[in-house]
């Protein structure tokens, strides 16, 4: 693995990003991305991560990798990303039109932080020195991550996005 030179991971985090609003809009991956964060404590992003890597670079995370790209983006997830996520749903349910407009801002300081998360995760990793195969490598970074997951519907959809995704672009 070579190190990105500095000013690299501006670039990267910014590809990584288009690749997630990419994916993310397929039929099928927010709510699959979703339940397995709401049900088995999945990071979306770190999610994305996986799949961005062996998708886009034919990179095979090792656990190392993705050790650290959890450890890099944790503090901001713990601090930030969570709670305001978590203040975004409880403001769901308010009817009043102050409350859902405040709700609507709420939802873009979220996505500043998920975005600001992405460019850390893009950040740890350097180009790899060959490009393996993609698609196994994004199913085999997703399985890394996912661990007992891997096997379950949601991973199974997130798959199928991939394989069409690869194909179709």
């Amino acid at each position: 693995m070579r190190q990105q030179k500095r000013g690299k991971s501006g670039v990267s985090g910014e590809a990584f990003w288009r690749f997630s609003l990419a994916f993310y809009a397929r039929p099928g991956v927010a709510e699959a991305l979703i339940a397995l964060q709401d049900r088995a404590g999945m990071d979306v992003n770190l999610m994305l991560f996986a799949l961005w890597r062996g998708a886009v670079h034919g990179h095979l995370l090792t656990t190392a990798e993705l050790e650290a790209a959890e450890a890099a983006i944790a503090p901001l997830r713990r601090a930030v990303v969570e709670p305001v996520r978590a203040l975004r749903r409880r403001l769901k349910g308010a009817s009043e039109p102050d409350m859902q407009a405040l709700r609507r801002r709420i939802a873009v300081l979220e996505l500043a932080a998920e975005r600001t998360v992405q460019a850390r995760l893009a950040a740890t990793v350097g180009v790899p020195d060959e490009a393996g195969d993609r698609r196994a490598a994004a199913e085999g970074n997703l399985a890394r991550y996912l661990g007992g997951e891997a096997g379950s519907a949601e991973a199974a959809a997130l798959r199928r996005a991939l394989q069409e995704f690869l194909t179709r672009g």
